[in-house]
């Protein structure tokens, strides 16, 4: 198989593609991802108030499809590596496209949550396989930086068009349309996958089911025990239980990984300084994002008078400096080295966080509010970007599904928990039943940043971490390679 600007798109055929378009195509799966994302979040008020849910009920609609895209993705990973990426990109994006239109029809919450898990469950198999995908289209360390780059600007274009295009459905067609946009999205996506993306050939193995349930398990029971605790406090039996059995999951999963012949994850990667980096700081980095990005729309409504089509709007400039960062990433890295680019793009999210919990409670949008957007914006583009690079850009072969899928669910297994910790602690300031403090969420979040700034700083490489050894290795090993950029 030739590396080159081109590579044998379709196998049966023989039509070439160039691998540029082979990216379009698998970017806009986690463009559509992205996509709804901020759009679910734009609609999240007048979800609540549609289906008449308290603020507790609401964060148990986002986190079930968190729960369920965190707990699944390493499972989506390893089946992208046995299988097949392409193979297992087409089965996820065929029930990511079904369950959203399910989430569209859904007359009460526990439809809506139904649908939400269906949603998550296709989106753990997208993810990891179409960046196996990516990461088999361009091979070499430098090459991959540089994906990554587009790709985390793919994501924060998601992010922009979703807080415009949310708002204005919201308003216009009501909240069930943020749902029927990823329907022909999705479509398009897999038509032109199936038709372009090479099927790169699996790798001999076998599944780890009890690691797959163990961890879901853990992941769903931690954020119920926490959801719980924000609705009725850790004096009812839900909450302490909920934490005790997830907890205990999670432990049964780390000693099922240690003593299954095919683990789901082999623990031997954590041995590897990048990865367990890159691993803690995305969930903190994840916990972060999800939670500031349910809680500003709500914040932005409720507190501050806006509706839905004005919040959207006004978080355009997050969207557009996440954009700018994710593009950036790779040229700091270059520049400053991979571990001060993390560093920089922390202090930045910290900055940012801080400043919009002690904006003034006035009506609209100011110029606080505006500084605040534009460093966390920018915070989220570099950091997110740097720290999954740090953990892909030397994977092995066969594992490059593993490594998206240890990463990626990093990043949402911190947003699962950290959505239900961090509305959790919110709900129990503001004291009345159905409030939020929500100062005190986002003071919260630039708690998690501190964390993973002192992370960073303490386990980084500050030698040979930088982009300009890679692009040495990439020009040793791969000298015919094309660029994307």
């Amino acid at each position: 198989m030739t590396m080159s600007g081109h590579l044998p798109a379709m196998m049966r055929t023989g039509v070439r593609v160039p691998r540029g378009v082979m990216m379009a195509a698998l970017a806009v799966s986690m463009f559509l991802i992205y996509l709804d994302t901020a759009m679910v979040n734009l609609a999240g008020l007048a979800i609540r108030e549609g289906l008449g849910l308290s603020a507790a009920e609401l964060t148990v609609v986002v986190d079930s499809y968190l729960v369920a895209f965190a707990g699944l993705l390493l499972l989506g990973g390893r089946l992208a590596d046995v299988l097949g990426g392409r193979r297992v990109f087409l089965a996820g994006m065929a029930l990511y496209v079904a369950a959203s239109a399910f989430c569209a029809l859904a007359a009460g919450g526990p439809m809506l949550v139904a649908g939400r898990i269906g949603q998550g469950i296709g989106a753990a198999l997208v993810m990891p396989s179409a960046l196996a995908l990516v990461l088999n289209l361009y091979p070499s360390p430098g090459e991959r930086t540089r994906a990554m780059g587009i790709w985390g600007a793919v994501a924060g274009l998601g992010s922009l068009l979703g807080v415009s295009l949310g708002g204005m459905l919201t308003v216009l067609l009501g909240w069930q349309s943020v749902f029927w946009i990823p329907v022909p999205l999705g479509l398009v996506s897999a038509i032109v996958v199936w038709a372009s993306v090479p099927s790169f050939p699996g790798r001999p193995g076998r599944f780890d089911a009890v690691g797959a349930v163990t961890i879901t398990v853990g992941i769903s029971a931690l954020a119920l025990g926490m959801v719980s605790a924000a609705e009725a406090g850790w004096a009812t039996p839900t909450a302490p239980i909920g934490v005790a059995v997830g907890l205990a999951s999670l432990v049964a999963f780390l000693i099922a990984e240690h003593r299954s012949t095919h683990p789901l994850v082999p623990l031997g990667v954590f041995r590897r300084k990048p990865v367990v980096t890159a691993s803690v700081v995305m969930v903190l980095l994840g916990a972060t994002l999800t939670s500031l990005f349910f809680l500003l729309p709500l914040y932005q409504q409720d507190v501050l008078g806006m509706d839905a089509l004005t919040s959207g709007l006004t978080q355009i400039p997050v969207a557009v400096m996440i954009i700018l960062g994710s593009a950036a990433a790779p040229l700091l890295a270059q520049r400053v080295g991979l571990p001060r680019a993390l560093h920089v793009a922390l202090v930045l999210l910290l900055v940012g966080l801080v400043w919009l919990a002690v904006n003034p409670a006035t009506d609209g949008f100011s110029v606080h509010l505006l500084g605040a957007f534009l460093l966390i914006g920018a915070g989220l583009g570099l950091g997110i970007v740097n720290a999954f690079t740090a953990a892909v850009r030397d994977s092995r072969d066969g594992e490059s599904g593993l490594l998206s899928g240890v990463v990626n669910a990093a990043q949402q297994l911190g947003g699962a928990l950290g959505l239900a910790a961090l509305a959790a602690i919110a709900i129990g300031a503001a004291g009345a039943h159905g409030d939020i403090a929500f100062p005190t969420a986002f003071l919260g979040g630039a708690a998690l940043i501190v964390l993973a700034l002192a992370l960073s700083l303490t386990l980084l490489p500050r030698r040979g971490a930088g982009t300009g050894d890679t692009r040495d290795r990439a020009n040793s090993t791969t000298p015919s390679s094309g660029r994307t950029r």
